[in-house]
């Protein structure tokens, strides 16, 4: 089987290391991939939203199944585009990942059908957003509706914050068009989640649940970043809870898609916030989230081609999805002053030893060399029968990994083993 994998990143990495495992691939193309992908996929350099080159490209080279991986594609109709084609793919059509694609789309949705989620309004005016915020609760949430890096999320602590998140997008035009549309809404506290789910539009499996690390230092202090590292399972995620979200966030938004004729198939990325008065909806992502899918998939013990084909297929409940035990840890080496400023060009030395424990997510390569071309670098991933034993394993891979300007933060999976004592 020839196979295409659409993005860049260490997700698109991870996905690549996992389906290489089914010995019926022949190749898989990465479009365009990175300079780190290189001895596991052939890279081309198409970029991932250019549609129509993507379709002339899978048609040109006869491929039998694709895989669209980041937000940017999907809503752009790339799916879409692979199917008119008769490319069959892993990922929703762009109605169903509007999902992702609008703020404004999902909130109103989990308030149509009943999902738990934060309360909020939305603005398309700015002078109304600033007068709301004159008496609104504090702390709270401000987003842009569409899509922006993941960065068009802002915590407000303070009124003055809040009032100037929403100059940024709306006026300064921050996010671009993104941000021509506001929601703000509810501060929620408690443990958060991130649940990925296959999907097929009627079953939903949920994948092993996860917990990340946004701040860029330790103990949870400096700027938020894409992420800079995750473990799993999440011991905060007990079964009782996994139950609960099944039951009144799972199934019912995929119900709610199939009702608004947007079926979703693919991977629906749950964020989740456990708060007391039970699990409520932070987020939907329309796609594998990024660091998540470093420590998920590796946990997975099926073929990851045979389950993404039953997504696309409707076939998902008659397929077996087993997973391993233990745990799974990423610990993400970065360049010094992301996620700011940072320099490129430093040349990363991976050894062969560890070469299947990294995810390349920011390298390219010139002259043979492979160079750091981003702000997180990549990921150093492990397995091991306890949580423990798997951030070891990752931490030591990052001893052996090498590059100039790297940091990384040192205390990955300490908040969740200290909730397992």
């Amino acid at each position: 089987m020839k196979l295409m994998v659409v993005g860049s990143g260490g997700r698109e990495h991870a996905i690549i290391k996992k389906l290489k495992e089914n010995k019926n691939i022949e190749v898989i193309y990465a479009l365009p991939g990175n300079g780190g992908m290189e001895q596991d996929a052939v890279c081309v350099d198409i970029a991932a939203t250019d549609i129509p080159a993507i379709a002339a490209f899978a048609v040109e080279k006869g491929i039998d199944y694709a895989v669209v991986a980041p937000d940017d594609p999907l809503v752009l109709g790339c799916v879409d585009a692979l199917e008119e084609k008769g490319i069959p793919c892993f990922g929703p059509r762009a109605n169903a990942a509007i999902i992702e694609g609008s703020k404004v789309f999902s909130k109103n949705l989990m308030r149509k059908y009943g999902i738990p989620t934060a309360q909020y309004n939305i603005f398309i005016d700015m002078d109304a957003a600033l007068k709301y915020l004159e008496t609104a609760p504090i702390p709270t949430v401000i987003k842009a509706d569409g899509l922006a890096l993941g960065k068009g999320v802002i915590i407000a602590f303070t009124r003055e914050e809040a009032k100037d998140a929403v100059i940024s997008m709306m006026q300064d035009k921050k996010f671009g068009k993104s941000g021509e549309q506001i929601v703000i809404e509810e501060y929620l506290e408690g443990p958060e989640v991130s649940v990925l789910s296959f999907t097929d539009g009627e079953t939903v499996v949920p994948m092993a649940s996860s917990m990340d690390h946004k701040r860029a230092l330790d103990n949870d202090e400096g700027l938020n970043t894409g992420g800079m590292g995750t473990i799993a399972p999440n011991p905060y995620y007990t079964e009782d809870i996994a139950k609960v979200c099944m039951e009144t966030i799972f199934k019912p938004t995929i119900e709610a898609m199939n009702r608004e004729g947007r079926t979703f198939r693919g991977c629906l990325y749950f964020g989740l916030m456990l708060t007391k008065n039970g699990p409520k909806v932070i987020e939907y992502n329309c796609r594998f989230g990024d660091p998540e899918t470093q420590v998920v998939l590796p946990l997975l013990d099926s073929d990851l081609l045979t389950v993404m084909q039953a997504t696309t297929n409707g076939t998902l409940k008659n397929t077996e999805v087993k997973w391993k035990n233990g745990g799974a840890a990423c610990v993400i080496m970065a360049s010094k002053g992301y996620p700011v400023a940072y320099e490129k060009g430093y040349a990363i030395t991976i050894p062969d030893d560890v070469r299947d424990n990294v995810i390349v997510a920011g390298a390219k390569r010139k002259d043979g060399k492979l160079l750091t071309n981003g702000g997180r670098v990549l990921g150093c991933v492990a397995t091991g029968d306890t949580l423990q034993n798997a951030l070891d394993n990752a931490y030591a891979v990052t001893e052996k990994v090498t590059f100039d300007n790297a940091f990384y933060r040192r205390d990955i999976g300490q908040k969740a083993l200290r909730v397992k004592e």
